[in-house]
């Protein structure tokens, strides 16, 4: 597996992945196109792909608003689940965070959301970076 940045053109396998990860979107708003366009040409470092022979099998989008960083939209195929993927793109996400230079890390998980759950309560996700 190899973790690297996503680009526009990974746009459509994204929303493939989140269909199939069962993870709700917005085609018409936040995630469009168009606006992921403007959101990767800010911060393309925050968009990342888990690939496994040149397949997106898992993503993660982080944001920042300065002071702490946020895990956003997590997706694994449900294919690839429990190798490691997940913990992989976290891992990964607090890095490009730590060099933006934030230490405060959080994730806002949905109701119903039970992969999302289970996985966080299995990885510290929630500390605080010393």
């Amino acid at each position: 597996m190899e973790i690297r940045k996503l680009t526009i053109d990974h746009y459509e396998e994204l929303v493939n992945l989140w269909r199939r990860a069962g993870l709700p979107f917005k085609p018409k708003g936040r995630d469009s196109k168009e606006e992921i366009t403007k959101q990767m040409g800010a911060n393309p470092e925050f968009f990342l792909g888990a690939f496994e022979n040149e397949r997106l099998v898992g993503a993660v989008i982080v944001s920042s608003d300065g002071r702490k960083g946020w895990i956003n939209r997590l997706a694994v195929d449900p294919d690839f689940r429990r190798r490691g993927v997940a913990s992989a793109l976290v891992a990964e996400a607090e890095k490009v965070l730590k060099n933006h230079g934030i230490r405060i890390f959080c994730a806002l998980i949905e109701d119903g959301n039970e992969a999302s759950r289970s996985f966080s309560r299995s990885v510290d996700m929630w500390s605080i970076a010393t």
